[in-house]
Order: structure tokens, then sequence, then C-alpha cells
């Protein structure tokens, strides 16, 4: 990937080094990591070298009768102004000049206190685009705001402090070959979504590699977000129990279950310590009396927790799993975890993903069978 922002920006940071010579380092990184603990081929998941992100959020940077694009810190004027952006997936490529266009022509309603644009985008060519304002909204912008939504073939909502306007829908839906049968996600603006679809597709196969080695059994699922990891793994068990805080994930979960007629998972708005709580009986939740907690014999469980790793509780709890698949967005926090879970269990598979293309972050996954004796 070429571009002439690279490095100014913040966005892409790794621009001094060709693509291969950026998954050698990462993969070190990660071999390194998770030398202690496994000593076996590390599984590595390259990334499209371009148009591979699909989600971007852009501050707008006003300057005189024009604005354009910003990456960087615009209170201390170290904004970089966008002319280009080639690790946007082409849906969000091809609306987003244009919708600047239409921007800069409108310049006492669709710019006016505009101060940040936002896109989420699918594989399928849906795209959905928040435009953020320091203003109210009125009803000069919604009709430009409907004109937008016509031109580019896509949804498109205002937010304002306080704020909503929403035009038509709240989400784009996404579908995408996995395991040799396509799924149907709907993603709401708002809610977690995976940011590199190709990438996803093989963290999610790779799950899928080690689930197909477990006899079977309920799985378990922390962290579950809109069903990611969850729908394509659950026709490998008998019962699935996939828990997720948010309720806007939770509401795109059992949407997305629908949708793809699926009918062996349920759903339960916890966090991870509250599933810990919950299934040790530490702890009882009126939002769960119509689950029967005691009818689940859990094999594996996956989790995919924030930067910070699991807590002492959710570890104490996994490890009396027979199988684990721990999917990390910091390998350090999962050395650190690992440390814990191999005094139970074996490594037995390690992989790493490339989300995030020309920047040090770095994605991994391990499998993790319970020791004998």
């Amino acid at each position: 990937m070429t571009c002439k922002h690279f490095g100014s920006c913040g966005s892409c940071s790794l621009y001094v080094l060709d693509y291969e010579a950026q998954l050698v380092k990462k993969r070190e990184k990660v071999a390194e990591l998770l030398a202690p603990f496994y000593q076996g081929e590390l599984e590595v998941f390259d990334s499209p070298d371009s148009h591979y992100r699909a989600r971007a959020e852009f501050r707008i940077w006003h300057d005189g009768d024009r604005c354009d694009y910003a990456m960087g810190n615009m209170e201390r004027n170290g904004a970089v102004t966008i002319e280009e952006c080639p690790k946007v997936i082409m849906p969000i490529e091809k609306r987003m000049w244009k919708l600047l266009v239409k921007i800069n022509a409108s310049p006492d309603v669709l710019k006016r206190k505009l101060f940040a644009v936002e896109f989420l985008a699918t594989t399928t060519d849906e795209c959905f685009i928040t435009m953020l304002y320091h203003r109210k909204l009125d009803e000069a912008w919604e009709e430009e705001a409907k004109e937008l939504e016509s031109l580019l073939d896509a949804k498109v909502m205002g937010r304002s402090r306080k704020q909503k306007v929403v035009l038509s829908d709240e989400y784009v839906t996404e579908k995408l070959e996995i395991d040799g049968r396509t799924y149907t996600y709907v993603e709401y603006e708002s809610g977690f979504t995976q940011p590199n679809p190709a990438v996803n597709v093989k963290m999610i196969e790779w799950a899928i590699t080690q689930a197909k080695k477990v006899d079977g059994g309920d799985f378990l699922e922390a962290y579950c977000g809109l069903g990611n990891f969850t729908l394509p793994l659950s026709r490998y068990f008998d019962k699935v129990l996939a828990t997720e805080i948010s309720k806007r994930s939770i509401h795109a979960a059992l949407q997305n279950c629908e949708l793809n007629g699926i009918d062996n998972i349920t759903f339960a708005r916890l966090s991870s310590e509250e599933m810990t709580e919950a299934l040790s009986g530490v702890r009882q939740f009126s939002r769960l009396k119509a689950i029967d907690l005691g009818s689940y014999n859990f094999s594996t469980v996956l989790v995919d927790p924030p930067r910070a790793g699991l807590d002492e509780g959710t570890i104490g709890l996994i490890s009396g799993m027979e199988y684990i698949i721990y999917i990390s967005c910091n390998p350090e926090t999962l050395a650190r975890d690992l440390e814990t879970l191999t005094q139970t269990h074996e490594v037995v598979e390690a992989a790493m993903y490339d989300q995030f293309p020309h920047t040090d972050h770095v994605e991994s996954g391990v499998f993790l069978v319970k020791k004998k004796g």
C-alpha cells in the first residue's frame, strides 16, 4: 500500500517497512511473548495490503470556506488533512469523497459546525455514515441529509449533543462466507464490529478448526458481541450460552441468531465478572431467571476480552473447562493470563491475525487443552 500521508496522520505507523517485513516483525513479537508457553509453529494470517478497513472516523478540518477530512491532534494544530486513505474498503472509498464535495457545497447546512464523520461499511456495499455536529440539527439538515442518502446510496445519521437524527435504519447488514456457509450479521453504528472483514473470516475459521477437535458438549462464550464467533461455532456444539454486557450488542446478537435460523444459542447480558458469579453460584440474577444454568455441560469456552485481558475470577472459572479458545487483541495481557492458565492447560495451537496492517497493533489466539492427571 502506498499513501502520501503514511506516518504523518497517525493512523498507519509502520510505513517504513514493506508489508511482508511488517508481518515478520509482528510474528517475532508474538512468538517471543508466547515462547514460555508454546514452542510450536505460530500460524500467521495476513491482511489485504490496502482497502481492508470497514470502519473509519475522520475529523473535519475547517479552513476558511473549505473543510477537509483530517487525522491527528486537532486541538494542538497537529492535524493532517487527508487527500487519500487507501486503508478503507471500497464501499467507504467511493462515497467519502463525494460526501466531502456535498459538504463543501452546503456551507450553511451540512458543513456548519460539523466536526467529524464516521463510516461503517460492509463487503456487500452497504454503508452507514454518521455526521457529528456542535449544533442542534434542524429540518433543513434532515432534507439535505435525505438527498445525501439517495446520492450516495447510503444510510445517513446526524448526531449532536443530546440529539440523534435517524433517517432510516441504524445498521448495515454484512454477509460473510465462513466455513462453506453464508452468515448474515446486522451491525449497528454504535456497536462493536471487527474492523477487518477479510481477517475476521480467517480468525473465525481458525476458531472453528479448533472447535472441530472437540467432541461436542456445550459451549460457553464471554464477550460475544453481536455473535461474530458465536453463530458459526454453534453448529459444532449441543447448546451455547453466550454473554455480553452491551445491550445494543445483545440486541444485534438476537437478531443475527434469527436471521441465520440458529436455535441452540442463549444470549445473556452479563459482564465477564457477572458470568463468573452466576455460573459459580455466588450470585443470582433476575435477568437469568428463564435460563437453567444447571442444564449446561460445558466442554469448551471462547473468550475475546478487551486489551486489559481476563479478570482473575474468569480465569478461575475457565480453568475448569476442558478446552479454551482465547482470542486476544493484546499479546502482552494474553501472555500474562497464560501464566495462570498453563498451570491447568497446555497450549496446543497458536495464531496471529493482522487486523491492523501498517500499525504496531496485532491480535493473536491460542487453543488450550486441559492437562491430564
